[in-house]
């Protein structure tokens, strides 16, 4: 029984390299391929996630009266809303190349509420509170629909006048329109808002 000479074992070995090698790199491929396509799915989901908050947070809008239940600085959109034990005030900023969400304990008296409000005008990122929702956001800007018409958010609202003939604030919208770059591409989403909720 003749064995095999030095010659063809060494080509056998080159040739099972070589076919280890084109399987390694097909075995990479695909996890990569796996691991972007996972990175995609749960940068997805987050998404998804942060815009079902955004809805919640308008649809449960709360007046009361102690400060404005909805507002947008060109940075950063500041809104009351109802929360278990109270309410809360919560804020949507864009700030370092992400979309973050603040919100506040629930307040049970003015005093709390007004100071919730000082407090969101100085946030940094690491308060109590704060999440970051999604990275890799490039741009923010808020519509009030007000008057049949999408409007800039910065700009006056009708002024709504109480029972005494005063001024009490701005009417509320009947809808905000969210637009979000993300990833370079833009994201629009509009929501129609129920009349909110008083506080007694």
């Amino acid at each position: 029984m003749r064995g095999f000479t030095l010659v063809e074992v060494l080509v056998a070995m080159t040739i099972m390299a070589v076919l280890a090698g084109m399987a390694w790199r097909g075995v990479d491929a695909m996890a990569r391929s796996r691991s972007a396509s996972n990175e995609a799915v749960e940068r997805t989901l987050r998404l998804h996630t942060a815009l079902a908050q955004w809805e919640q947070d308008l649809l449960a809008l709360n007046d009361s009266k102690a400060v404005p239940p909805l507002k947008f600085d060109g940075a950063t959109l500041r809104l009351t809303r109802e929360i278990e034990g109270g309410v809360a005030l919560v804020a949507w900023s864009l700030r370092d190349g992400a979309w973050w969400r603040w919100s506040s304990p629930a307040a049970t008296r003015v005093s709390e509420l007004q100071e919730h409000w000082l407090r969101s005008q100085q946030l940094i990122g690491n308060e109590p509170g704060t999440l970051k929702v999604v990275d890799d956001t490039g741009a923010l800007q808020v519509y009030f629909f007000r008057g049949n018409a999408w409007a800039n958010a910065q700009s006056a609202g009708d002024t709504v006048v109480g029972e005494s003939g005063v001024a009490s604030g701005e009417q509320l919208p009947t809808g905000v329109r969210l637009v979000l770059d993300v990833r370079g591409a833009p994201l629009t989403r509009d929501i129609v808002l129920a009349l909110p909720q008083q506080s007694p």
